[in-house]
This record gives structure tokens, sequence and C-alpha cells, in this order.
């Protein structure tokens, strides 16, 4: 299951620079493509606003 981000992401771009499949897309609030996603939770652990979350 891929990880998604919140509202409460600040679009600082921590979470795409560390992604090891390139899942993660820039916007005003960036988003997990969850065919690319490898649930590996490295986003996550980089987000310094907790924004990440495991999808449902």
């Amino acid at each position: 299951m891929a990880y998604v981000i919140t509202d409460s992401c600040i679009a600082c771009g921590t979470c795409a620079s560390v992604c090891p499949t390139g899942a993660i897309s820039e916007g005003d609030i960036y988003k997990i493509d969850p065919d690319t996603c490898i649930d590996c939770g490295t986003c996550a652990e980089s987000c310094p606003n907790e924004a990440i979350v495991p999808g449902e």
C-alpha cells in the first residue's frame, strides 16, 4: 500500500530527494504515485512535518 502526503505538506522537497523510485512529484502539496511507490517509508521518515502517512 502506497504512502500518501497529507495537507500538512509544506512542499519542502525533502521527501522527493530521498525517494528511491522517484514516485514523488512536486506541487503546492507533493503527490506520491501509488503505482511507483514501493512502500519503503523513506519519505515518511525524512518528512520534517510528519505529513506522510501509510495509505489506506
